[in-house]
């Protein structure tokens, strides 16, 4: 298996921590490689092959590794706790990444890798308006099991958890004071071995 991109896109890491909790062998590989343009058309990362298959999309990429792979169980099957992880799902990667994108973006991507500068105030204008707002909700729904759902780990606190980590790269932090229950829940899940590495080799390339 081949996953394509820099775990730094919320999405990419997403895909490879929910292949490390499945217990899958993967490679990963660069979007500079050539296939990559073959196997995600519009250019997005996360890029997958696996063997003669490929797809592109972490959404798509999950289901796939999930329906090829069953166990351990990272998508509930009972109806209602499915449907309020593909929630989840969907709250990290649309609204939370989309916040992060601004602030990740301005704050390290423009600058690093493209050599220009961001746009600082519009970086800071999403974390002093958007994140709040976005940690008053996930204040609210983190269970006093520290999962979201079904007092377990699964693909809802992958999806979660991952844009967090982009932001956090970005100095975007929670504030343990303002969402001790939001911090305390995202810190735990970084320290799971399928997270913990992958950030640590992020800031140690940001840093060098």
């Amino acid at each position: 298996m081949i996953i394509y991109g820099s775990s730094m896109s919320p999405f990419v890491r997403k895909t490879m921590v929910f292949a490390t909790e499945k217990g899958l062998d993967f490679e990963v590989r660069q979007t500079a490689a050539p296939e990559f343009k073959t196997i995600s058309p519009f250019g997005k990362m996360p890029g997958f092959a696996d063997g003669d298959f490929a797809i592109s999309d972490s959404t798509a990429i999950i289901t796939y590794l999930d329906a090829a792979h069953p166990q351990p169980n990272l998508i509930p099957t009972d109806p209602k706790t499915r449907a309020r992880t593909i929630w989840y799902e969907e709250y990290g990667d649309t609204i939370v990444a989309a916040c992060g994108g601004k602030i990740f973006f301005n704050r390290v991507v423009s600058q690093k890798f493209f050599g220009r500068p961001g746009d600082l105030a519009a970086a800071d204008e999403a974390q002093k308006t958007e994140f709040p707002r976005l940690m008053d909700y996930l204040e609210s729904v983190v269970p006093a099991s520290g999962f979201l759902v079904e007092d377990r780990f699964t693909l809802a606190d992958i999806a979660v958890a991952s844009p967090l980590a982009t932001l956090a790269l970005g100095d975007c932090h929670i504030e343990a004071a303002k969402h001790p229950k939001a911090a305390a829940y995202v810190a735990r899940i970084w320290q799971r071995p399928s997270f913990a590495p992958l950030i640590a080799a992020e800031k140690a390339a940001l840093a060098g």
